[in-house]
């Protein structure tokens, strides 16, 4: 199976043209508190460059439910990615909505499993979720084997082939990983990044 492959954090024509010529499976449109933050109008138009088999993801961290759904409906976005304490209801409610549902979760003791609280996808970030820092994923099992789970947190083209090879995820994702400088994506990294990502996957498979 193919690697399933998210860049996130995008905010420009060129940053989508690239991520998605690059052979990304899935592309993110922060709506949270970052230098990467965009606004609905701006995703929408973007999205609207990103062909269907391409997956468009909106990223909340905190925000009330009515918030993510009118941000969500005006973007245009197929799925919402949601970090923050949000409970099964809250989960249960945004899915009446049609969207894919992605939960992203920091690293701890417990191995979180996907699915838990009724999510398609399980985001796996780094103990400080955001912060871009890479972490120790030989330390232990990190996440249900088999599972639709996306490791994050400090990949980079340099490091995201070794990192698919130890914990053989079904996906990663990457946003600073694949910046000139902080909120600013740089295309030549976009690309080197997924032709890493998949190299990995195909040595590990």
């Amino acid at each position: 199976m193919t690697l399933f492959v998210k860049i996130c954090g995008l905010r420009t024509e060129q940053d989508v043209d690239t991520a998605v010529e690059a052979g990304a499976d899935a592309i993110g449109f922060v709506f949270s508190d970052s230098p990467r933050r965009i606004d609905p109008a701006t995703a929408a138009r973007l999205a609207a460059r990103v062909p269907e088999s391409v997956v468009t993801v909106g990223v909340f961290r905190r925000e009330p439910l009515e918030y993510v759904r009118s941000v969500a409906a005006e973007s245009g976005i197929g799925a919402v990615q949601l970090h923050g304490p949000e409970d099964r209801d809250y989960y249960a409610e945004l899915a009446t909505g049609g969207w894919t549902l992605i939960r992203a979760a920091a690293f701890g003791d417990s191995v979180p499993r996907c699915g838990e609280l009724g999510e398609d996808m399980l985001l796996l970030d780094a103990p400080v979720p955001g912060s871009g820092m890479a972490w120790d994923w030989s330390r232990k099992q990190v996440a249900g084997a088999g599972e639709k789970w996306l490791l994050a947190g400090g990949l980079t083209p340099e490091n995201v082939r070794e990192a698919v090879d130890v914990t053989r995820p079904w996906g990663v994702d990457v946003s600073s990983g694949v910046e000139a400088s902080r909120g600013v994506k740089d295309p030549t990294l976009i690309t080197a990044f997924v032709e890493a990502a998949r190299a990995g996957a195909h040595a590990a498979g």
